[in-house]
């Protein structure tokens, strides 16, 4: 697992950039990683699978619970879901599914989602540490 924090940035000789430079960047590192994984991991789906994906993306509860009942119907009683649950007590039962959902759904239909994301993550590392010197000067 990596972690996005002034570390990283250090790693990249950006430690030097102001406070609220490296939390913005940081911010748009991460979206620009989400947006590429993305990318990436939408390659050779079908219509149907991008809509049941999408149905965790969006919260939608119905189609959700349709998913769990048909792939993971004791969802609630695994030891991932309950940690999750006791990870993030205030969450609703829309962001409960809504995660737990997306990373089954991903170990099941895109098992090389991990690889997929540090691949990405190393592009974008080469990108930035290439631009190093005009972040810098930003």
């Amino acid at each position: 697992m990596f972690r996005l924090d002034n570390k990283f940035l250090e790693d990249l000789g950006l430690g030097d950039l102001p406070e609220e430079q490296k939390k913005a960047f940081l911010q748009h590192i991460y979206s620009e990683l989400e947006m590429r994984v993305g990318e990436k991991l939408t390659e050779g789906m079908n219509d149907a699978m991008l809509d049941e994906f999408g149905s965790f993306v969006d919260k939608n509860v119905e189609k959700m619970k349709e998913w769990f009942a048909a792939k993971l119907p004791d969802y609630a009683n695994s030891e991932d879901f309950q940690a999750l649950q006791q990870k993030t007590p205030a969450a609703d039962e829309a962001t409960l599914l809504s995660e737990f959902g997306a990373m089954k759904w991903l170990q099941i239909n895109r098992p090389d989602y991990p690889q997929v994301v540090a691949a990405t993550l190393e592009e974008l590392k080469k990108e930035i540490a290439a631009n190093r010197e005009k972040i810098l000067a930003k």
